[in-house]
């Protein structure tokens, strides 16, 4: 298996919608059994972020994916997702490094708080909680959609690495 981080291509996108579903099996079995069954992204969608150049995967076939905007100076990752196949790997990792490397940014995402895969495991790797007055602008607005659909059921968070957590 190839591990190396690339561009998406346009024939892969489907490709990126089954990582998706297959990664959210395991928000059923932590009780959380309406994100598991999340509809991903539209080919539509998905296709918006590998035109605009902020789609990457790794594996071939694809392993997983992440998705990412620009968000108040940084950037946001938005999704980022890896097959129970490419698990513990350091394939997400991988993918998050590569934003920041090729942005030149800092990161950051919104997550579920709780879930072992989510910010406990982005604390690992650089990312720290936002306290509510270091919540910038857009990331107040991503959350607020987020509770709009029902997100907040479970306690989420809003975290950020500095560029210079980046380890290449």
């Amino acid at each position: 298996m190839n591990d190396v981080v690339r561009a998406v291509s346009a024939g892969e996108l489907e490709r990126l919608r089954e990582i998706e579903v297959a990664a959210g099996v395991g928000f059923a079995a932590v009780g959380m059994p309406e994100i598991a069954a999340d509809e991903p992204l539209s080919v539509e969608e998905l296709d918006a972020y590998r035109v605009g150049g902020r789609c990457l995967v790794v594996g071939e076939p694809a392993l997983a994916y992440v998705i990412w905007d620009l968000v108040d100076g940084a950037a946001h990752i938005e999704q980022v997702s890896v097959h129970p196949d490419g698990a513990r790997r350091g394939l997400g990792q991988a993918l998050i490094d590569r934003v920041q490397a090729d942005s030149g940014l800092a990161s950051t995402l919104t997550t579920f708080r709780d879930v072992a895969w989510n910010a406990p495991y982005y604390a690992r790797i650089g990312f720290r909680v936002l306290d509510p007055g270091e919540v910038t602008p857009g990331l107040a607005a991503i959350r607020a959609h987020e509770a709009a659909i029902g997100l907040d059921r479970w306690p989420r968070v809003c975290m950020r690495r500095p560029f210079a957590e980046l380890r290449l």
